[in-house]
């Protein structure tokens, strides 16, 4: 009975704490997206054209994705973000099962499976499962935070989870998606309080991986020599990086101006999709290029901001989780556009077009509105 009243005095508690929700990230959020669709439709339009006969088709279908996206993310914003603790292992078994199904029935564009058709609308269980990792660990984390700095509970359940998830996307294959589970992961095991000695045994169990791949595999060493001077494959792999090389050198500091773009005419695979940065850099230059890099700074600043002042552990995760994955997807899509690290196919947010992905980060960035609701009111600001 105790328990009960203590349980509903902290809800009720909560409940009556519930305030506005953080304008400067909400604000952030809508600009990018704002640039998104722009940077998009000067992107796509010719590959539109060509594969549609309708300039505007790519652009179309996501600024129906955006507003109902941007809807989506008032809807969870209004949400108590509690509710997630409780449901979060059910969407992770439903996530598992859609990557064990997507194995099986999943289609691709070039021999992967990563697509589930459903007629209507097809999606990718990956994006499922980044959100899924995000939620399971976090309430897990809250709930056993002054165990985690031992093996059994701050380390083996969540190695687990990911070697279970990162191997399904593995079979697809899924890279950058299974890179980027990983990544949030670690990210939230470190924010939960893991020992650091652990990190430091995995990546030198990483790096020595690695080392022995490149040493004895043909096909790694083919792939890391191209990675490292793409002209040596340049009408094969290393065709697409040298192509958005060609496009951000071209953009010098100014850039040849909105619409301008000449790698977008079926030069550049996926200009509207993965390597939508080169385009921008190609058109905006790196005065503008710089500026949109600093709006997603500003976005990863305010989302740890929100998380550091969270209610309660819980909340603290899930902001620092979805902002982490924001922040390590940006890094990887930018740093494999411009040649810093191998192509891995991971999109930018609010740039690449996908609609369903952009449903899932409006939600992500619902869940991160809904924590700064709760935020006590003398930290606001």
């Amino acid at each position: 009975m105790a328990r009960r009243t203590k349980s509903a005095e902290t809800a009720n508690a909560t409940s009556s704490a519930r305030g506005t929700i953080d304008y400067p990230f909400l604000i952030l959020v809508i600009v990018l997206m704002a640039i998104g669709l722009l940077m998009l439709f000067s992107a796509s339009y010719a590959t539109a054209y060509y594969e549609n006969q309708t300039s505007t088709y790519y652009f179309t279908r996501q600024a129906i994705f955006a507003v109902s996206g941007i809807a989506i993310m008032f809807i969870v914003s209004f949400m108590d973000y509690h509710i997630f603790k409780m449901w979060s292992p059910v969407i992770m078994l439903v996530t598992i099962a859609l990557l064990v199904i997507v194995l099986f029935i999943g289609k691709g564009n070039f021999g992967e499976k990563r697509w589930l058709d459903l007629g209507f609308i097809q999606f990718q269980p990956s994006e499922f499962a980044k959100l899924a990792v995000i939620l399971l660990f976090s309430a897990m984390i809250s709930s056993k935070a002054e165990k985690m700095h031992t093996f059994r509970y701050g380390v083996l359940p969540y190695v687990t989870i990911l070697a279970v998830l990162a191997g399904l996307m593995f079979l697809e294959p899924h890279l950058s998606g299974a890179i980027l589970i990983v990544g949030v992961g670690a990210a939230l095991m470190f924010m939960g309080g893991t020992h650091w000695g652990w990190f430091a045994g995995a990546i030198g169990t990483a790096v020595v991986a690695g080392a022995a791949a490149i040493s004895f595999l043909d096909y790694a060493r083919q792939r890391v020599q191209t990675w490292l001077d793409p002209f040596l494959d340049p009408r094969g792999d290393g065709y697409q990086i040298i192509q958005s090389l060609y496009a951000i050198g071209s953009g010098g500091a100014l850039g040849l101006g909105f619409g301008n773009s000449r790698q977008k005419y079926l030069y550049l695979p996926e200009a509207h999709n993965d390597f939508i940065f080169a385009i921008v850099c190609e058109e905006l230059g790196f005065v503008g290029a710089m500026i949109i890099l600093i709006l997603f700074a500003l976005l990863i600043i305010r989302g740890y901001w929100i998380a550091l002042h969270a209610r309660d552990k819980f909340g603290s995760l899930l902001a620092g989780g979805v902002t982490t994955m924001v922040a390590l997807q940006t890094v990887l899509n930018v740093g494999v556009v411009t040649g810093v690290l191998p192509v891995t196919g991971a999109s930018l947010p609010f740039f690449s077009y996908g609609g369903t992905a952009l449903w899932m980060l409006f939600f992500e960035m619902g869940i991160v509105l809904s924590v700064s609701r709760y935020i006590p009111a003398k930290k606001a600001g």
